[in-house]
């Protein structure tokens, strides 16, 4: 059976989705803000912060009865904590969103950062997240891989010398190469990274102009606006663009 005949490990949509908690931990994500906002708009500040918390308690708890990713609850509900610890401190309800308002700043910064130094950040999670048969981690995500091309293996290809460097390659078989060495794969990972930075710098900006107004209702808003649906768009871009590229790949 020749080489052609064997199955070639894809980018997966769903695996990626898994490892972001799937569609419905990223809004389980928004229900904190959303108790806080409505909470602290009804009955103020104090009601704000134990809202939220309940909110964020009862999401880590579906987590639990779902089976999902204890770390991505663990740290929600962390990232809650320390918001309304914020808040309650200050006193001032708007004080609730100074912990997002740095994060995505930095974040932002971090990503543009990282196409400077020719290691687009969305690059790297999308190479260790989704291997394509290129990648090394394709035996880790599927475990059953490797035995099974070595059971679908001609005797004579099993038998191939190596070369001298002990790579396992038949002689002459070039290296695989690394994705930051294609200069299509790092363009296309540059832009998508841009596509990232600039949603978290045009939330931190958003939130910074609704903080200096002190107006809670709307950064509860842009918040929200700029979350889920943001995040949802630009994620299947990100999934759509990079199976093109791992497709790409998968044809050379």
């Amino acid at each position: 059976m020749s080489d052609a005949a064997e199955p070639k490990v894809t980018f997966d949509r769903q695996l990626v989705l898994d490892q972001l908690g799937g569609w419905r931990g990223m809004v389980d994500a928004t229900l904190p803000t959303v108790a806080f906002v409505v909470a602290n708009s009804l009955a103020g500040l104090r009601a704000g912060i134990w809202t939220a918390l309940g909110a964020a308690v009862l999401v880590f708890g579906l987590r639990l009865v779902r089976r999902q990713s204890v770390q991505q609850g663990v740290s929600g509900l962390f990232a809650v904590a320390v918001a309304v610890a914020i808040a309650w401190r200050t006193g001032e309800a708007r004080d609730f969103f100074t912990l997002g308002l740095i994060r995505n700043a930095g974040i932002g910064v971090v990503l543009l950062g990282s196409i400077l130094v020719r290691w687009p950040l969305v690059g790297v999670v999308a190479e260790f997240l989704a291997p394509s048969h290129l990648g090394a981690m394709a035996s880790h995500s599927l475990p059953s891989l490797r035995g099974l091309r070595a059971t679908r293996r001609p005797p004579a290809e099993a038998a191939a010398p190596t070369d001298d460097a002990g790579t396992g390659r038949p002689p002459g078989t070039a290296p695989e190469r690394h994705w930051r060495d294609d200069p299509r794969l790092l363009r296309a990972y540059a832009w998508l990274t841009v596509l990232w930075a600039s949603v978290f710098l045009l939330r931190a900006g958003l939130t910074w102009f609704y903080y200096r107004r002190d107006d809670v209702e709307m950064l509860g808003a842009v918040s929200l606006a700029l979350g889920l649906p943001v995040t949802a768009v630009q994620l299947l871009i990100t999934l759509w663009v990079v199976a093109r590229l791992h497709r790409h790949r998968a044809q050379q």
